[in-house]
């Protein structure tokens, strides 16, 4: 079985620049030998500018994360809805890991998606 890492990235603010570093982050993930869990995804579905569909998709990514062996940590900000998901893995005793931009150029050889 695959361990299951929580992919907790920035979304909110330019969510188009944003969903495509999650792509990058999830093939990163997918090439470590990971399944991710990817709630960004949800932005393809929910308008994350509308307080109800964004608490919907957050009240969602949370449901998963307790599934997650860890939760993977991509970029230099963390945003409050980031910070409530690692109090939340935290919480649960989920290890956290925090994945730098070096990394990811050596796994994916410098493609992003």
């Amino acid at each position: 079985m695959m361990k299951r890492v929580y992919v907790c990235a920035p979304l909110g603010g330019n969510i188009e620049e944003n969903l495509k570093k999650v792509k990058t982050y999830t093939a990163y993930a997918l090439r470590c030998g990971t399944a991710p869990v990817v709630p960004h995804f949800y932005a393809l579905c929910l308008d994350d500018n509308d307080p109800k569909d964004r608490e919907i998709g957050l009240a969602a990514g949370m449901s998963l994360l307790w599934l997650c062996d860890e939760v993977w940590v991509f970029g230099d900000t963390v945003t409050d809805g980031m910070r409530a998901e690692l109090k939340f893995g935290k919480n649960l005793n989920i290890r956290t890991r925090h994945i730098s931009e070096k990394e990811i150029q050596n796994v994916l050889g410098g493609k992003t998606l």
